[in-house]
């Protein structure tokens, strides 16, 4: 196996994006149809109705967010046609996936009767050790996690019931079409269609996610869903997993992990009381640089250049501040939790992943530490290459960032660290 990395880079192209010929050629020739896109929630449940041959959607929690954010996405989003094709495409197929799943019910009501063990979830910003962490404990066989190519369609159709090979392939597909647009993409987060993914996608399905924040600025999609209860949406995440459950590995227990949850504790509390939580610290003036690069590195396809990398690295600089002190906040309601230091995490993974265990309850033996251990052989950290933050792309002050998220560095006693490097 080649060990040798390849070099740091810093990405020159934020504000004008560079693509190869034929990309430019086919966005130029699909740009018409997505702008004549209408984002009508009800005409795209029809188009999915239509689509999976189903009508019941089940309970109807999500119609509300669903008109708020097709709003936000038409007065807000400034999305190219591109974009407004990429929108719809997702939120007609998480339409399709609800559908599928309240079908999967009616045929298998025995479903309902599943009783999910205890799970464990990571909740912690992203670039904090959440994937790290994540992948080793999903290491373990004994435990049940969530690939990629299963959050993208949790379950088959009619068609391919009992089937992964066709939802698999599509998910290559679409992972190929991602490389060749976002060619770094890898060297910020790694995306292969069995890589262990996080729900997120599985609480878009319900209605409400923190997906929606990653498509674009809009605010008055965030606005009402930072000012609404997610517990429902959560209960429809716990309604995903008990399906997907039903389908493969029963007895086993779920990790799960995701960023959304670090402000929705008092949902994980109301859904999961029995769940055991780890919640990751890193500085977070670190996290705001790597995350702004990472979301103005993904609107080179929804939006057309200039990207406005100012307005989309402060926009994500206030939605990470809001979630810091959403968790200052709220820590204190999880019953059984335990906060993990990156610098702790990255001296010793192995120790920190046993404290999650023996928090946990679940099993640790050889075996267990082979897996682990085997997969950090497999997949050395920084093997595609590093990417070159810098706060000074956004125009964000970090000492001003500083002084705002004090109550959240002391909390937590994090380490500050942050160099553009």
């Amino acid at each position: 196996m080649n060990t040798e990395r390849p070099p740091d880079i810093r990405i020159e192209d934020l504000e004008y994006p560079k693509f190869p010929d034929e990309i430019v050629a086919a966005f130029k020739e699909m740009a018409p149809m997505g702008a004549s896109i209408e984002f009508n929630p009800d005409k795209m449940m029809e188009a999915a109705s239509t689509e999976e041959g189903l009508d019941d959607f089940g309970t109807e929690e999500f119609v509300e967010p669903l008109s708020v954010v097709c709003q936000s996405i038409e007065k807000e989003s400034g999305f190219n046609g591109i974009g407004r094709m990429n929108a719809y495409a997702q939120i007609t197929k998480s339409l399709a996936n609800r559908l599928r799943i309240e079908n999967a019910y009616k045929q298998h009501p025995e479903i309902d009767d599943l009783e999910l063990q205890p799970p464990m979830i990571i909740a912690g910003l992203p670039r904090s050790g959440t994937t790290h962490l994540h992948n080793l404990i999903a290491a373990d066989t004994n435990l049940r996690s969530l690939p990629w190519w299963e959050s993208q369609e949790p379950i088959p159709s009619a068609e391919e019931w009992g089937e992964t090979e066709g939802r698999i392939q599509r998910a290559k597909d679409g992972l190929s079409q991602q490389e060749i647009v976002m060619p770094h993409f890898k060297r910020m987060h790694e995306m292969t269609w069995d890589h262990i993914h996080e729900e997120i996608s599985l609480l878009f399905i319900g209605g409400s996610a923190m997906q929606y924040d990653t498509m674009g600025v809009l605010p008055s999609w965030r606005e009402y869903y930072k000012s609404q209860d997610q517990t429902p949406f959560y209960l429809y995440l716990k309604r995903i997993l008990k399906a997907l459950s039903f389908l493969r590995y029963p007895e086993k227990r779920w990790i799960l992990k995701s960023p959304q949850h670090l402000e929705q504790f008092i949902p994980i509390a109301n859904v999961f009381p029995d769940a055991t939580v780890f919640v990751t610290h890193r500085d977070p003036i670190a996290v705001v640089a790597s995350m702004a690069t990472m979301l103005c590195y993904s609107a080179r396809i929804p939006n057309d250049a200039p990207i406005d990398v100012v307005k989309i690295g402060q926009w994500w600089r206030d939605i990470l501040t809001d979630m810091l002190l959403a968790c200052v906040r709220d820590r204190e309601v999880l019953a059984n939790a335990t906060d993990i230091l990156f610098h702790d995490f990255m001296a010793d993974d192995i120790a920190v992943v046993k404290s999650c265990y023996e928090l946990a309850g679940q099993p640790w033996d050889n075996e267990v530490e082979e897996r682990i251990n085997k997969y950090m052989e497999e997949h050395p950290r920084g093997r595609h290459g590093r990417i070159i933050y810098d706060l000074n792309d956004f125009e964000i002050d970090q000492d001003e960032l500083t002084k705002k998220l004090k109550p959240y560095i002391e909390r937590f006693g994090v380490k500050l660290d942050y160099s553009p490097s």
